[in-house]
């Protein structure tokens, strides 16, 4: 399904992250003053997390940061209710309003059924969702009006991911790199898409024949874990990307890199990974001798500002979506970190090229999952 927005503008690349702010069940927090002395805000911001949790180095520990910075900047105590399943969903919206939340921002795509049953029942509320439209009967349309829509093209920094992974595994001569997923969702299955047209084109621009395994972009069939848990099962699924000899994979799914990185040191020492979301090298330096570059979403970017708006909304409260790109630096690539003086020769001034000529539109990355 094709949609048509109003891109938002809401800034670029995160700061760095004010300190963690917990705020448990019951009554709501307290307010405090905010940075500059000033009057307390009586506005009360609320994150609620998919089944990976606060810790997961990706897309809800972003999320959290994000909000956390806002919360410091407005002078307000968050209340974060961190879920452990699916069956938490609920509950914890229910609680979330109970408390008196202003703002509510659902982590992911799983969360877009009960966001948009809370939504509907609380129309007084504001609501955001983080990779999802909030579409669930597929009309074109988000299903309440109070929520706004939090989403990432991430294809195209993917692509740029795709073609980088393929240059090196092609400088070792093994020539053959690899992806797998956690869910089997639009906003995991994205960054595939884009990781694979990336391969393709670095085999079109330099006569290579870099091989690809792990996802098929025309099918859109390929190998998944079923969740976004560090288990046995991604661990699996990672060992049976990297015996089909990939030296260089992409595990899209929050922890399930972690199993990929344990497969890895057991048995695949010469193998590297690409992060997702958040530039993994910097936010776990103890793998970054594993983590060659990271495909990055603003997310805590988007959660500051969104939260930050919504503060001074009440009745204004705009829900036109928001779409991260390389344009507005809503998705990017990180820096290579360790592996930089190891690069082939000229690859990122190549990887640079790539990015003008996808902002200038020169270059259309297509991805039946982008938004």
């Amino acid at each position: 399904m094709t949609k048509t927005i109003k891109r938002a503008a809401l800034g670029g690349l995160a700061a760095t992250s004010a300190a963690i702010l917990l705020a448990g069940c019951g009554t709501a927090p307290e307010e405090t003053g905010g940075e500059d002395g000033g009057e307390a805000s009586d506005f009360l911001p609320c994150l609620i997390s998919d089944e990976g949790g606060w810790n997961d180095r990706s897309f809800n520990q972003s999320a959290k940061e994000g909000m956390d910075r806002a919360a410091d900047e407005l002078g307000v105590t968050p209340v974060e209710m961190e879920s452990t399943n699916a069956n938490d969903y609920g509950p914890n919206l229910d609680q979330l309003v109970a408390q008196g939340c202003d703002f509510i921002v659902s982590v992911g795509f799983n969360l877009s059924a009960a966001t948009v049953e809370s939504a509907t029942a609380n129309p007084d509320v504001m609501y955001a969702i983080i990779d999802d439209w909030a579409d669930n009967d597929f009309d074109g349309e988000t299903d309440a009006p109070n929520i706004r829509p939090l989403v990432f093209n991430t294809a195209e920094a993917a692509y740029l991911g795709g073609y980088a992974a393929a240059a090196w595994s092609e400088q070792t001569g093994v020539s053959k790199v690899g992806t797998f997923g956690g869910g089997e969702i639009p906003s995991v299955m994205v960054f595939m898409d884009g990781f694979q047209l990336g391969v393709e084109k670095f085999n079109e621009d330099k006569d290579a024949s870099v091989d690809f395994v792990g996802w098929d972009t025309e099918s859109q069939k390929g190998l998944f874990t079923g969740g976004f848990e560090a288990n046995d099962t991604a661990r699996q699924t990672a060992q049976q990307v990297l015996s089909q000899g990939a030296d260089v994979i992409l595990p899209v799914g929050g922890p399930i890199y972690t199993s990929a990185i344990a497969a890895i040191r057991e048995s695949y020492p010469d193998s590297l990974i690409l992060g997702v979301d958040s530039d993994l090298a910097v936010k776990e330096p103890d793998n970054a001798d594993l983590t060659l570059v990271s495909i990055t979403k603003a997310i805590d970017q988007a959660t500051f500002d969104a939260t930050v708006e919504a503060s001074d909304a009440g009745a204004d409260f705009d829900v036109t979506p928001y779409v991260g790109t390389l344009e507005n630096e809503g998705v990017g690539l990180s820096e290579f970190h360790d592996f930089e003086a190891d690069l082939p020769d000229g690859l990122t001034d190549e990887i640079a090229a790539l990015q003008e000529q996808i902002v200038a539109g020169e270059i259309e990355v297509e991805s039946p999952n982008s938004p």
